[in-house]
């Protein structure tokens, strides 16, 4: 166990053991605990002050499949509070294998110095000067970097928008075939990325020193069974590997909670022309892939390839999030151009929910017109221009309705929602206003719930509760590098039994239903209110926009019912 602290004010990097209050921490966990105590919570969060942190799971590089998610933590330029976001590929696998429970980015360069951060098979680490790739975009960056420095290499980079700063940019991160197509995509935390003026971090991923296992027998047997429980979920089984999660375009809408132009109707009328199932059709019959997989170690496969009219590669995975914010968000109707959007999000290096979101805003305010594929397009290219309303864009949709003084913004604490209605999913609108990381979409949803039967959507009752157990539980296995769709298949008392199994074996101390999710998830939402707190942030911060309560929403016609009362008691714990 090793954190490797690299000072770019120096460029010193200097290796040592995991102190003792970061044990049994990786990934969410160890992110917003170590931003909670070690940076001031009203720093510039593009200043030298904060800092940045990669985090793989605990269980990342072990024998546990749908571990290779990784933490990237700081303070959020966009919310202003803390964020950790989380990006799938292979660099929490290639970590987990070098025994590296952390790198932490400290300090700032110069402006006009960019570098590289190499990472190779023994765990060693080393700064290299890479002035030449300032600007350059995401997909011919990852390839120069595979030519001159081998294709067994996971990347970790920033595009154009974090070399700008822009608060929505990303970090990119390769997928099992080399690509930039994987994200942590929320927060701008690329943007911090690239005021410390790290263009990329690159990890050989023939590493051979992961941390013991203190169990290895019953580590073994504790893993069968968690596989098991994953592959026996019907989701995860059947439905995920043939439409991914673009499943849920057809579900969600007909709730009548999918937000289209701008969150003015909870229904898409032409949702069909978008839906997963369509987007399979069009794939198989280009030559594509509908089951791919896309991060090491999963079993799901969850991922596709979208290709052209002429088979040609365009993105991997288009997923439910981005068909939205792309889709039914701005009106288009495209595949294809969705398709491109996401590419070029990927490409540039920035967030496509919040991206999409901000386009909308555009659109409802009458810069251009909703389902003008051709226009978004325009818009997005012009952050990587760097021109006036590209930087605009860039900074998300609190940003663009600003600009505009356009008052319907759908964003808490300054970043985008996701593609759930909170005037049809009350309960997601709960995690929405109150996650520390603003609206989120991994946080805590309820949309399993609600398409089991187990909660009415409509209703009041039990909301609030439904989310604070989701919270919790997400942000433990958040901490362990567990993928969230493994992760909802393990909720069961069943399964969070068997993930403890794992756990105690790993570690070999013993873990109770006390220790996890609860006892875990809860130490990590204090922390984050903790840092949220201290920034400044006060429970107004924990609200929805007013047009969720003053604006009904079609088909329902309802609006967001939950009082402020009862929000603020979310997280009595």
């Amino acid at each position: 166990m090793k954190f490797i602290r690299v000072n770019m004010n120096d460029k010193k990097i200097t290796v040592e053991e995991v102190p003792q209050e970061y044990r049994k921490l990786g990934g969410r966990g160890l992110t917003s605990i170590m931003i909670n105590k070690e940076v001031p919570p009203k720093c510039n969060p593009l200043g030298p002050e904060n800092k940045l942190i990669f985090a793989p799971g605990i269980l990342s590089g072990t024998l546990l499949p749908n571990t290779s998610r990784l933490s990237v933590g700081a303070k959020s330029p966009l919310t202003g509070g803390i964020k950790e976001s989380n990006a799938g590929g292979t660099a929490a696998d290639a970590l987990g294998r070098l025994g590296i429970t952390a790198i932490i980015i400290d300090g700032q360069a110069p402006e006009t110095e960019r570098y590289l951060l190499l990472v190779d098979a023994k765990g060693d680490a080393r700064l290299i000067p890479a002035e030449e790739y300032g600007g350059m975009r995401t997909y011919e960056l990852t390839g120069k970097i595979h030519e001159s420095h081998g294709a067994g290499n996971s990347v970790l980079c920033t595009g154009p928008a974090g070399d700008s700063m822009l608060k929505t940019a990303s970090i990119q991160s390769t997928d099992v075939d080399g690509r930039p197509c994987r994200a942590a995509a929320r927060g701008g935390l690329g943007a911090v990325m690239g005021s410390k003026g790290l263009k990329a971090v690159i990890v050989d991923q023939r590493g051979n020193s992961a941390d013991p296992v203190a169990d290895p027998e019953a580590f073994k047997e504790a893993v069968k069974t968690v596989v098991k429980i994953v592959r026996s979920d019907h989701m995860n089984s059947k439905v995920m590997p043939e439409f991914g999660t673009a499943s849920l375009v057809a579900p969600v809408n007909a709730m009548g909670a999918f937000p289209c132009y701008n969150a003015r109707r909870g229904m898409f009328d032409e949702w069909e022309k978008i839906s997963g199932e369509t987007m399979a059709d069009l794939i198989k019959e280009r030559g594509g892939k509908t089951t791919h997989r896309g991060c090491s170690g999963c079993i799901i496969h969850c991922s596709n390839e979208f290709v052209d009219t002429k088979g040609e590669y365009v993105t991997s995975s288009l997923e439910y999030e981005t068909i939205w914010s792309m889709g039914g968000m701005t009106g288009i109707t495209d595949l294809d151009t969705i398709a491109r959007l996401d590419r070029l999000c990927d490409d540039i290096g920035v967030d496509t929910m919040s991206t999409g979101v901000a386009l909308a805003v555009a659109m409802d305010a009458g810069y251009r017109s909703f389902g003008d594929g051709k226009a978004a397009l325009e818009m997005v290219e012009e952050i990587a221009r760097g021109t006036e309303f590209g930087r605009i864009l860039g900074n998300g949709p609190s940003a663009v309705g600003t600009h505009f003084d356009h008052p319907r913004v759908p964003a808490v604490k300054g970043q985008g929602v996701a593609a759930y209605d909170p005037r049809s999913m009350l309960g997601q609108g709960v995690t929405f206003a109150t996650s520390p990381m603003g609206a989120d979409h991994t946080a805590g949803n309820l949309v399993g719930a609600y398409l089991e039967g187990m909660l009415d959507p409509l209703k009041v009752e039990g909301q609030i509760e439904t989310s604070r157990f989701l919270q919790i539980s997400m942000a433990a296995f958040d901490c362990a590098g567990q993928c969230f769709m493994a992760s909802v298949a393990l909720l069961s008392p069943e399964g969070g039994e068997s993930f403890r199994k794992v756990l105690s074996a790993k570690s070999g101390t013993k873990y109770g239903p006390d220790d996890f999710p609860i006892g875990m998830g809860v130490r990590i939402l204090k922390a984050e209110r903790d840092f949220n707190r201290r920034a400044g942030f006060t429970s107004k911060d924990d609200r929805l926009p007013d047009f969720y309560y003053k604006e009904p929403l079609p088909p329902h016609n309802t609006v967001f019912a939950i009082s402020d009362e009862e929000l603020d008691g979310t997280f009595d714990f």
